[in-house]
């Protein structure tokens, strides 16, 4: 049982010859990633990604049905033939973990790939299918989680500028308050002094 199960996970390249050429769009893209599904690549920003063998088929097959479930037993058909004995549920987890792990994904936050509890996986971010390489979609998703981080820190850097005008501008006010207060009480008392002089004196 084990060395099969170590197989299935580990192997590479000559995996993939198991399964018919794409016969749709030959790029789909997500995120900051494009796969090349004639060459069987996948890249972030230009850089190759070591995806092998099933970590690369649980990608096509969320790539296929995006924003949809993809069920654990629909990877079980496409990852393991009918007569092959091995621990599915274990084998689908680490799969799906590793390619978590490459994308650089989590369960905690997913970013791309999101777990559907007793179902299966879905892939929660837009993807894009091509003839043509292109641009990847980081732009787009990146401002929109960033809409949300963004406001706080936007909101707490003019903050220190404000306090520290007008904090010494408001003591300066208070103090020139006082001193105005101060010279109209002496002034005043002085004219009220005075004005009681003038009539005690015909």
């Amino acid at each position: 049982m084990t060395p099969n199960v170590i197989s299935t996970l580990d192997t590479g390249m000559d995996e993939r010859s198991n399964f018919a050429p794409p016969s749709g769009p030959r790029f789909m893209r997500f995120g900051p990633f494009q796969v090349d599904q004639q060459r069987e690549e996948v890249t972030k920003n230009g850089s190759r990604l070591k995806l092998q063998g099933k970590v690369y088929q649980v990608l096509v097959a969320l790539l296929d049905k995006p924003g949809e479930v993809v069920t654990r037993e629909e990877l079980r058909q496409r990852l393991w033939p009918a007569d092959t004995h091995v621990n599915y549920d274990a084998n689908v987890n680490t799969t799906v973990n590793k390619l978590r792990q490459a994308l650089g994904d989590s369960t905690e936050k997913p970013l791309y790939i999101e777990t559907i509890p007793r179902k299966g996986y879905c892939l929660v971010v837009p993807s894009e299918a091509s003839d043509v390489p292109g641009t990847p979609l980081e732009p787009e998703f990146v401002s929109e989680n960033a809409l949300a981080q963004a406001p706080p820190a936007l909101a707490d850097e003019p903050a220190p500028k404000r306090s520290g005008f007008w904090v010494p501008l408001g003591v300066a006010g208070l103090i020139l308050a006082g001193m105005l207060l101060g010279a109209g009480i002496t002034l005043t008392t002085l004219l009220i002094g005075h004005f009681a002089q003038a009539t005690r004196w015909p």
